[in-house]
């Protein structure tokens, strides 16, 4: 997990909300078209192209806007930008397994979930060379919890940093 620094939010985002009056109040559910569009891509930039929870690269037809604290929770706002994120899998292809922000879905503990919100997420997992996940401190519950509810140590995810790490793998390399 990488740590995020939010940005400010897309200005045509803020001035469609801005829009908001005694007969319309702006809904995540009516969060459409272009101006969705550009609330996805400003999180995939702000994140470098890659998923918030697994780091796997993002590509826009297989990636979704993610809401950290639920937007199920009625104290949340869906349409704050800081609480918005950008998770791979925007649909499950049969047979694949669901990880990251599929899996999580309404789940949501702050004492229990690392946020890639925090500075110190990176330092909360350890990768090993074949690929597997693991918690920098056995004491650490909510890392724990973490690759559990995000399916972060599925053997597809390991399969993947497996092949990235490879070429670094090299005995001949000093």
């Amino acid at each position: 997990m990488k740590f995020i620094v939010k940005q400010q939010e897309p200005s045509d985002f803020s001035a469609w909300k801005l829009l908001a009056n005694e007969d319309w109040q702006p809904t995540y559910s009516e969060l459409s078209g272009q101006i969705k569009a550009s609330v996805k891509a400003a999180l995939m930039e702000e994140q470098g192209h890659i998923c918030c929870y697994c780091e796997r690269r993002l590509v826009a037809n297989d990636a979704h806007i993610e809401h950290f604290k639920p937007q199920s929770n009625p104290s949340v706002d869906a349409l704050d930008f800081s609480n918005l994120l950008c998770s791979c899998q925007n649909q499950i292809k049969s047979g694949d397994p669901r990880h990251c922000g599929n899996l999580k879905a309404d789940w949501f503990d702050n004492e229990l979930l690392v946020s890639p919100l925090g500075e110190d997420c990176a330092k909360r997992f350890v990768f090993m060379g074949n690929g597997s996940i693991s918690v920098s401190d056995k004491e650490d519950l909510a890392a724990v919890e973490t690759i559990s509810h995000l399916g972060l140590d599925i053997p597809k995810l390991n399969a993947l940093r497996s092949k990235a790490i490879e070429p670094f793998l090299d005995d001949s390399l000093s």
